[in-house]
């Protein structure tokens, strides 16, 4: 590719995890091994928002050792679970301790499934030295407001004066958690209803009411639990990672993004990594496209987003490809002097 003095060639990307497939890493190295193939430069930048894969990406830019932790799975079976710790900071996710993944789908209990390990993994984290602690809260088997881990917590002897940010993959106030997410973690209508009427039971004994709060349903209402009983910090996931990676000064740099996830759907307008990085890159003119696994947003969507280009592809072998595609593409409009 001919270089033009002053004018950025690297291409940044950027995506998130395909969730239940790829981690970031995985979709961005491919993605990357397309573009440098094509002739591109790459930055190659794995991000996250506050589910699968945050872990990794804070990881990659805060440093630090990962640490074990003897927890209870979301049916109370014993259980490890991974935290890394740097200068103070600790960060893990919620599903590494109640997530969804660690219930085979006979297994699914939506109404007994329990945060209590989260609890544990955060008391783990406090315990070795951890001021700040950063928990990633997406991916959940559990609607249970946050109860068990509050519950684990003080059984444990508090925070000791850490504090907890919460980093919310979604918007949903503490009371719609069950209507929007619990069946997908295996509830029938008849559950939906008896764990909405748990939800604003816990929010009735909660020291503050999370309900109408922006974020507190994440999760199954953890986030909620954990605003209103031990005072954390609920922070947007994306925008976080974002931040924490130095993305806008990488994207200062580039020629182009390409971001990406699973599922590309009215979810991803709602704060989600395609969404937070269409709108950096619209607000820095910089071109975005995204590669995503499956496609179900329509034309107006994309035009929201600014998407310059989508394409789909699932495996690895086709997002190399992909890659590649956007690469030529990419080219043909760099000599057109477009």
């Amino acid at each position: 590719m001919g270089v033009i003095p002053g004018v950025p060639s690297t291409i940044l990307v950027a995506p998130d995890s395909f969730k239940g497939t790829l981690t970031a890493v995985e979709v961005a190295a491919a993605i990357g091994h397309g573009l440098e193939r094509g002739g591109c430069p790459i930055d190659l930048c794995p991000v996250a928002d506050g589910g699968e894969g945050t872990l990794a990406a804070l990881q990659a830019a805060l440093g630090g050792e990962t640490l074990d932790a003897s927890v209870s799975d979301p049916l109370g079976r014993a259980a490890r679970a991974q935290f890394a710790l740097a200068d103070r900071v600790a960060v893990a996710e919620m599903a590494a301790a109640s997530g969804l993944g660690l219930v085979a789908p006979r297994e699914r209990d939506p109404v007994g499934a329990s945060t209590t390990g989260t609890g544990e993994l955060i008391l783990e984290a406090v315990r070795a030295g951890a001021k700040t602690v950063l928990l990633g809260v997406g991916g959940s088997a559990t609607t249970d407001g946050g109860k068990g881990a509050v519950e684990a917590i003080e059984r444990g002897g508090g925070l000791g004066g850490a504090r907890l940010l919460v980093l919310c993959d979604v918007r949903t106030p503490f009371e719609d958690a069950a209507r929007v997410f619990a069946p997908q973690k295996g509830a029938g209508p008849s559950e939906v209803r008896r764990l909405t009427a748990r939800l604003h039971s816990i929010a009735h004994s909660l020291p503050r009411d999370p309900r109408g709060v922006p974020m507190t349903g994440a999760a199954g209402g953890l986030a909620g639990g954990l605003w209103a009983a031990l005072d954390a910090e609920l922070v947007p996931g994306s925008s976080y990672v974002l931040d924490a990676v130095g993305f806008d000064a990488r994207l200062h740099a580039a020629r182009a993004v390409v971001t990406g996830e699973g599922k590309l759907d009215q979810q991803s307008l709602a704060g989600k990594v395609v969404s937070e990085v269409a709108t950096r890159a619209r607000q820095l003119g910089v071109p975005c496209h995204a590669i995503v696994g499956t496609r179900e947003l329509d034309g107006f969507g994309a035009r929201v987003l600014d998407l310059q280009a989508v394409l789909e592809a699932s495996t690895p072998d086709e997002l190399e490809r992909a890659g590649e595609r956007l690469a030529q593409w990419a080219n043909a409009l760099r000599f057109s002097g477009t």
